[in-house]
């Protein structure tokens, strides 16, 4: 029986997480949160203390690591048991993952744990390559973006409102960097599929983008 897949790709701080929860369970789909992998991965070599050009020991930490996730009203994470939601959010995990998801090899190993998610009655995958190079034959593409500067300022708004240290030009700095590197990596860089819905939520609510999401599928 065929598998419905739904796949939301994008730059970091898009909003494709939130979008990607809320759809799934208006849909009643299976979630999978291919940013959390990697970020998993990040934590995962951070507690080994494997450093980031060491691609032979990341990828038998990759190999060796279980994840859970339990998506309720927030997103929980759990690393070979432990709670890591926490620590997924922080911009140095977020900026090792992205310099350890341009290695080949990593991908490698992380594309069957990513594939392992599509099971009935469907699955919305949430990623940069999900469209493109995990699920290419999904039936339902979406590509969400949003300004550099707009990214920004909702990361900066979340790090102040959970009371961390933030800079808001540090943080667009950041992004910036990330987003030249996911589009200029050799290995899935970050492209919309052909055939995928461009939305930029730069202007847009939550719920809005949500209602176009929604339309696509029905």
């Amino acid at each position: 029986m065929p598998i419905p897949v739904l796949t939301i790709d994008g730059p970091s701080g898009a909003g494709k997480g939130t979008v990607s929860r809320l759809v799934s369970k208006k849909l009643g789909w299976h979630y999978l949160d291919s940013g959390s992998i990697y970020r998993s991965l990040a934590i995962a070599i951070q507690k080994a203390s494997v450093q980031v050009s060491d691609v032979d020991t990341i990828v038998e930490v990759a190999s060796a690591m279980t994840l859970e996730f339990d998506c309720g009203d927030e997103l929980i994470v759990k690393l070979n048991g432990e709670n890591i939601t926490s620590q997924l959010g922080l911009e140095s995990t977020g900026s090792i993952a992205s310099q350890i998801a341009a290695y080949p090899a990593v991908r490698g190993v992380l594309l069957k744990k990513q594939q392992d998610f599509k099971q009935l009655p469907g699955l919305v995958a949430d990623g940069r390559d999900m469209g493109t190079v995990v699920f290419p034959e999904a039936e339902y593409k979406v590509f969400l973006t949003a300004s550099a500067e707009k990214r920004a300022a909702r990361r900066y708004k979340q790090l102040i409102e959970k009371e961390i240290d933030a800079n808001i030009d540090e943080i667009t700095s950041e992004i910036e960097a990330r987003d030249r590197r996911d589009r200029e990596r050799e290995t899935a860089p970050l492209a919309m599929a052909a055939n995928a819905l461009y939305i930029d939520s730069s202007d847009l609510t939550i719920d809005q983008v949500i209602e176009e999401v929604i339309n696509l599928i029905h």
